[in-house]
């Protein structure tokens, strides 16, 4: 339309009654320089379906239709408000509900001040295209909803949509002659004609075709890298593009979007505010400060209703750990979890290569993409293209979610996919490119700032572990004792892991430290570790063991979680740890299970959840979990212990061999003294033998006695050695036995009119030294009894030995007769008094002594 056509159209308009403007079949609207609604004219109320009491009074561009805040709307819009000669015609698609309507808008001036006319004509109903044809269809159908096969969300192609976002216009060439291959349907925004087939000098100014050739050249427009730039366009009125370029497969992608001269128009990020931005993240100095920081710069720099910081847990799952939202958004999802069928494996695999995804109005029609004829029908892998159209099952998320316009940004630490950084707004909501490119610069700010902290948190936990495990290892170095080096020194194997229970398993002995299962129940374990655990494998992990150790269960409490490490080959032995079990709710935003139906077309529709309302589940028998880095600790402290174990069966089998050789060592020389034994028996019973016959062949009763006298002493003796012959052992004797024999001969040897009574505890072992003093001292003290209290007549001595509490042994030798005098250890000895010379010697010798008491007659008890 000429501007003379446009300055007419305002004519007519300004000067229509308001029923006529209702009359009318175009779209009227009628806003002030701020975009407040003035005029809102009937055909506008059914196109869009609202009321004109419901609108006027509003702001056209941020309230009624936040679609249109864009460059090629609302910044034309602006810009003829600056100008002072509105005048723009051009084409625009509403994403009306049920149907979008591609329009052809017209932007006037009044002739009346401050006033500006908005004319909407229908062109056609854009073409939907199947996908979405199918989620509309099957959300209308939920009632008949099935459970979902997940396969089919992760089975959908969203790197290749076929389409892009509206707000952009797309052009790919080949990578060896740069003719156009593929374009966007609205391609004629930039150009008036098709570029297909044409080379792309014909579309983009030469400059930035040098620029693409030499990174072509250099390869600096692989892996995603791109190449961007803020050009002009001849063909599109020399209005000013943010062009972004990079390589696709055998193709150069360029998107090229719409920018405004007026970056105040659009929330527009400076270096300035990204350096702020920058250091308040790096003054916090914990994760959940970091993260809320984060959020809420990003909120600042972007506008969008609600930040939040995402993290994904080892399954996949994901958190809300931190958010900044507007006040006036009572829907909070800070400390929900959310499942990872929220985030299928494929686009988890996508935020993994490109980083940052914008969707400025999800109910937009996306444009689709026309490929040059004769060319390949594979389609375009936008995997890296910023203005790529979404997934209608992501969409329909967004929408049950309440969310419109939204940014996903990838929180990658070390390379992997921590988490995202998430905006969210209810209305469409445009983020101008420059403050897109900050904020991820932002993001990627905040994942070296988690890298940093949680390194610095890893380092110092691992150096407290490892410190614990010098000490362990250097017990270890120190005693041949493993499980007492573990366990029973001030650091034990309960220092580690933060566990609750620690216990050892050696040649199917079992220690335990703290709160564990009872040894049968670690035996248990310890053999199904064993069977379980393939060969090349020495350890074992688990934060949920009673689940997979059934038996187990019943310990649940204490044994949740386990971590164990074999230390040999033979796996004999075994280092355990237990964590307990944490009961815990944990908050999901609904439930988490999709339905699936039929869509349009024969196609599968998967429906994403529509309820986020707080969903609690109860979480049982799971423990902490135990890290990777533990588990490295624990194999390397098993390889410590493995050393120690071979270095003891190693000593174990030299000092076998000793103990081998010692033992025949000892064997041979128990046989020799059991035959010196012998042999000293028969030799002393020789000579009592001699002494016996030389007695009978004297006359003197002096000598006579003498001869007696000797001959039972050395009987005496003869019986110890007997003792010792007969015994289990060459260094003890049975005093009992030796006792009971040694009286019988002396009876013998006293003659007719003597008798004895004796009480001898049998298996009373002593020394060979004090048996023998003892026998001498019984042998005297009988012999005494026998002469000196009854004479020639003859009488009766009472004879025990035993042993008593102490420890010791108790010899006692009683009689009958005329007593002793009561200070007999200061007369002189009747006789030669040898006798009691050998008692006193004997008795010092074993360092025993002697009491003496009538009874009244004379009772000598000797203790030793």
């Amino acid at each position: 339309m000429s501007d003379s056509s446009q300055t007419a159209l305002a004519g007519r308009l300004d000067a229509l009654t308001p029923e006529q403007i209702d009359g009318l079949d175009q779209g009227v609207i009628q806003v002030d320089a701020e975009g407040t609604i003035l005029v809102y004219n009937a055909a506008e109320s059914r196109f869009s379906g609202r009321k004109p009491e419901r609108v006027i009074g509003r702001d056209f561009f941020r309230d009624v239709a936040p679609c249109t805040r864009l460059p090629h709307f609302y910044g034309r819009f602006r810009d003829g408000v600056r100008r002072g000669a509105l005048d723009e015609t051009f084409t625009f698609v509403y994403g009306f509900d049920p149907q979008p309507m591609r329009m052809r808008v017209t932007l006037c001036r009044s002739g009346i001040a401050d006033r500006y006319w908005i004319v909407s004509e229908p062109i056609e109903t854009p073409v939907v295209e199947p996908r979405r044809s199918a989620i509309l269809e099957a959300v209308g159908q939920r009632a008949r909803a099935e459970p979902v096969d997940p396969s089919l969300c992760e089975r959908e192609p969203i790197h290749v949509p076929g389409s892009i976002q509206p707000h952009a216009v797309l052009v790919a060439g080949g990578i060896d002659d740069l003719a156009v291959t593929v374009c966007s349907a609205n391609v004629g925004e930039i150009v008036p004609e098709s570029p297909l087939g044409r080379p792309l000098d014909g579309v983009l100014p030469a400059s930035f075709m040098g620029e693409i050739r030499r990174a072509v050249a250099a390869g600096t427009l692989d892996s995603g890298r791109q190449l961007r730039a803020h050009l002009r366009l001849p063909d599109a009125q020399g209005r000013p593009y943010v062009a972004v370029a990079h390589r696709s497969g055998d193709q150069i992608v360029v998107e090229l979007e719409l920018a405004s001269d007026h970056p105040e128009d659009f929330r527009s990020a400076s270096q300035l505010d990204t350096e702020i931005a920058v250091a308040r993240l790096r003054a916090a100095d914990d994760l959940d400060t970091t993260a809320r920081a984060a959020a809420g710069e990003i909120r600042r720099l972007t506008g969008f209703d609600r930040v939040l910081v995402y993290r994904f847990d080892p399954d996949w799952n994901g958190a809300a750990i931190a958010e900044d939202k507007d006040p006036g958004w009572d829907r909070s999802l800070l400390g929900l979890h959310f499942p990872a069928s929220d985030i299928p494996a494929q686009a988890r695999a996508l935020y993994t290569r490109a980083k940052s995804r914008f969707v400025v109005d999800r109910d937009s029609v996306p444009v689709p993409l026309v490929a040059a004829p004769g060319t390949s029908n594979d389609p375009v892998d936008l995997t890296f293209a910023q203005a790529r159209s979404l997934s209608p099952v992501h969409l329909e998320y967004q929408r049950n979610l309440g969310v419109n316009g939204s940014m996903s940004i990838s929180i990658l630490v070390e390379g992997r996919l921590w988490g995202l950084m998430i905006g969210h707004h209810r209305k469409p909501h445009y983020v101008a490119p420059g403050t897109r490119a900050a904020v991820t610069v932002l993001t990627d700010a905040f994942a070296m700032r988690v890298q940093e902290l949680e390194s610095r948190r890893l380092w110092r936990q691992q150096q407290e572990h490892l410190a614990i495990e010098s000490r362990l290892v250097r017990e270890l170095a120190r005693s041949d004792d493993i499980v007492g080096a573990l366990t029973g020194g001030d650091t034990t194997l309960l220092a580690l892991f933060d566990a609750t229970g620690a216990a050892t398993v050696a040649d199917g002995a079992v220690s335990v430290l703290g709160r564990t299962p009872p040894p049968e129940a670690i035996l248990a374990i310890a053999a199904w570790l064993r069977a379980t655990l393939p060969p090349e494998r020495s350890s074992y992990v688990s934060s949920e063991f009673t689940l997979a150790h059934r038996p187990s269960a019943v310990h649940r409490d204490i044994a949740s979680g386990v971590l164990a490490a074999f230390v040999d080959p033979s796996r004999d032995h075994l280092l355990l740890w237990f964590r307990p079990e944490v009961p815990s709710t944990v908050t999901w935003g609904g439930d988490p299970r999709k339905p699936v139906l039929a869509g349009a077309g024969g196609l599968a529709a998967v429906l994403p959840r529509r309820s986020f309302e707080r969903w609690v589940e109860e979480r049982r028998g799971s423990s902490d979990p135990f890290a990777d880095w533990q588990v490295g600790i624990a194999e390397a402290l098993a390889q410590a212990v493995e050393g120690v174990v071979l270095r003891q069966r190693r000593k174990i089998g030299e000092l076998t061999g000793l103990l081998a050789d010692k033992e025949r060592l000892l064997a041979q020389k128990d046989l020799l003294t059991r035959e010196i034994d012998h042999r000293v028996k028969n030799s002393l019973q020789i000579v009592s033998a001699f002494l016996q016959m030389q007695k009978r062949q004297v006359s003197d009763p002096e000598a006579r006695q003498a001869f007696a006298e000797t001959a039972a002493r050395v009987m005496s003796v003869a019986r110890v050695h007997d003792s010792l012959y007969q015994a289990e052992s060459v260094e003890e004797v049975d005093l009992g036995q030796t006792i009971e024999t040694l009286c019988t001969d002396l009876a013998g040897m006293a003659g007719s009119g003597h008798e004895l009574d004796l009480d001898a505890e049998r298996g009373l072992m002593v020394p060979y030294r004090k048996a023998v003093a003892l026998s001498l001292i019984a042998t005297e003290l009988v012999t005494n009894a026998f002469k000196y209290a009854y004479g020639e007549a003859g009488g009766r001595v009472a004879i025990s030995v035993a042993g008593d509490a102490a420890g010791g042994v108790r010899l006692s030798v009683c009689d009958q007769g005329k007593g002793i005098h009561g200070d007999w250890a200061a007369d002189r000895a009747q006789g030669t008094g040898l006798g009691m010379k050998l008692i006193r010697a004997m008795l010092d010798q074993i360092n025993a002594r002697i009491e003496v008491e009538n009874r009244p007659g004379a009772c000598f008890t000797v203790t030793a």
